[in-house]
């Protein structure tokens, strides 16, 4: 397993869909992030080629439509996927606080 290189914010959500589940669809890893298939699918395949991830492709041919690529955080990544979602959503509530000593009409009328 590979250190990630970046984790950015999208990375974040993806690695928080894949912790919540067992294996997940990824139109469904699409669908919980908000984020687009062109942002989730390229993380995807950086977390499967840093070996956090296994893809594998739906096997079930009952169902109809094309086929389903089925992803899974594998076990040894899970800690440190853990630890990158915690932090980001540290990071967003910071970001979310008002700035210390910052409220309307600090600089008077204008």
């Amino acid at each position: 397993m590979e250190n990630l290189r970046r984790v950015t914010p999208a990375t974040a959500l993806v690695l928080e869909v894949l912790l919540s589940a067992e294996s997940v669809w990824g139109l469904q890893i699409v669908k919980d992030t908000g984020k687009k298939p062109g942002t989730v699918y390229p993380i995807l395949e950086r977390l499967e080629a840093a070996g956090w991830v296994q893809g594998e492709w739906e096997t079930a041919e009952e169902r109809k439509g094309p086929r389903r690529r089925y992803y899974r955080l594998l076990a040894e990544a899970r800690p440190l996927a853990g630890e990158f979602v915690r932090t980001q959503r540290s990071r967003n509530a910071l970001d979310a606080q008002p700035s210390p000593g910052f409220h309307e009409g600090a600089w008077g009328a204008v």
